[in-house]
């Protein structure tokens, strides 16, 4: 891990052990974040995103387990931690901001209650200091009337609301790193551009680093320093968002950026992927994507290709990147 790194995954492998087989959600995922900065880890539905979150905060629902990897953060190897190590970084050095925050915060608590709860459990402090320090850190992500919102319960607040009291919960205790999993998904744009403008300022305000788990490469562009795109629990390409969008090479991450909707160029018709994100039980030989990929050749239905370094600080998994001239995000 260098210098600046917080966080380096390499080899990661996480499987679902279920009745019909062997579920590879993740496989030989690599992931690195500097301090300070946002990383964007995009797919689809399916392609291991989400999984490779919860490997790293280490809450992989069972019948998942984490077979192989390393995930070092802070010097440490979070892997090789016991569970009670691992309460004391969860959470308080490492935050998870939820895809739907409804699921996550408890409905018979009040709003200051849950805060006070994550304060205490990882700082020496009385429950008043905690609710005085939740009123801050709910004034903090843009809530008015935190003195009132705070005896308050989720059901009688706004899904924009509830997801800005996620963020302040996952703010509570100064953490270097967020993970924020699709965290405008079940908003209304206008109040996605809200939450994407709180987390930038946020991080930017407190200087931490942070991952943003989406399928949406519009949200990637506007908020990313760096991007990893995955599919089928693998990564396909990994460089800054300027070198991704720019000039891709992929034509997984080609395909993803010719779906987006742009209204400069008034498309009349979404190009869309063919098929699907293939069944990890049994995924297709060679490269997982050539099924769906219209630059397949035999090598790519015979041969897993390696993952390649550019030089330029990026890495590709495809057998035929060099010869591919594939549309950016401006072409397409």
């Amino acid at each position: 891990m260098s210098f600046d790194q917080i966080l380096s995954v390499s080899g990661l492998r996480t499987y679902f052990y279920t009745y019909a087989g062997v579920v590879k959600a993740v496989d030989g995922i690599g992931l690195q974040v500097n301090k300070g900065e946002t990383v964007g880890l995009v797919g689809e539905s399916g392609s291991g995103k989400t999984v490779t979150a919860q490997s790293i905060m280490r809450v992989v629902p069972t019948p998942g387990k984490t077979v192989e990897g390393e995930i070092e953060f802070q010097g440490k190897n979070l892997l090789k931690l016991t569970e009670s190590e691992m309460q004391h970084i969860r959470g308080k050095e490492i935050a998870y901001i939820p895809q739907d925050p409804t699921t996550t915060l408890d409905p018979v608590y009040s709003v200051g209650d849950q805060l006070a709860e994550v304060i205490m459990r990882h700082q020496p402090v009385s429950k008043k200091y905690a609710i005085t320090k939740a009123i801050e850190l709910l004034r903090n992500v843009g809530i008015a009337d935190p003195q009132v919102r705070i005896s308050q319960y989720p059901h009688e607040l706004s899904g924009g609301t509830k997801q800005r009291i996620a963020i302040a919960r996952a703010l509570s205790c100064e953490p270097s790193l967020i993970l924020a999993d699709e965290p405008t998904t079940a908003l209304d744009v206008t109040i996605q551009a809200q939450i994407l403008e709180l987390l930038t300022a946020l991080k930017d305000k407190f200087n931490l680093a942070m991952v943003l788990i989406t399928h949406d490469m519009g949200i990637v562009a506007d908020t990313c320093d760096r991007v990893t795109v995955l599919y089928a629990g693998q990564v396909c390409e990994t460089g800054t968002a300027e070198q991704v969008f720019g000039n891709p090479k992929h034509p997984y991450t080609e395909a993803l950026l010719s779906s987006v909707p742009n209204l400069a160029l008034r498309k009349k018709h979404l190009s869309v992927i063919p098929g699907n994100v293939p069944n990890l039980i049994q995924p297709p030989s060679g490269c997982r994507f050539h099924p769906r990929c219209s630059y397949a050749r035999k090598v790519c239905i015979d041969k897993d290709p390696e993952l390649e370094s550019m030089g330029d600080g990026r890495i590709v998994h495809c057998h035929r990147w060099k010869e591919l001239d594939l549309k950016s995000a401006v072409a397409s």
